[in-house]
């Protein structure tokens, strides 16, 4: 479905091109404000055409995307790829936070093994205060 008069609801569509692994997780990013169409709020019935733009907020993560294409069916992800661009702005973004968050987990003491009952012990009764 290429034409502009095609449509399918946000919540399908979001599915569909793989941001969300079922409907329902969609819907309640939906509903709890993390995808805008056009810059407003929208409501997992609203529907999206080609040429919309959508804000998608996921975890630490926002994507920026041009819907390119509809579909009613959750196809390969390679089909998925096709539905949608995203805005060079929104990539540059998330890679400058993915490597903020790699260097940060570099900067984070990393233990060099499994603590044992003794130490487990220890640690449970830090975390309570005892």
């Amino acid at each position: 479905m290429s034409d502009r008069s095609a449509s399918v609801r946000l919540d399908r569509w979001l599915w569909a091109a793989r941001f969300f692994k079922t409907r329902r997780l969609a819907v309640e990013a939906v509903q709890g404000g993390k995808v805008d169409v056009d810059g407003a709020r929208a409501k997992p019935s609203r529907a999206v055409r080609p040429g919309d733009r959508l804000t998608i907020t996921k975890a630490q993560q926002r994507f920026e995307v041009v819907v390119r294409d509809v579909a009613e069916e959750r196809g390969p992800a390679r089909v998925a790829e096709t539905l949608y661009e995203e805005t060079e702005a929104s990539r540059e973004r998330r890679q400058r936070q993915a490597e903020q968050r790699r260097a940060t987990a570099a900067s984070m003491p990393r233990p060099s093994h499994r603590p044992d009952r003794r130490e487990r012990r220890r640690l449970s009764a830090f975390k309570k205060g005892s």
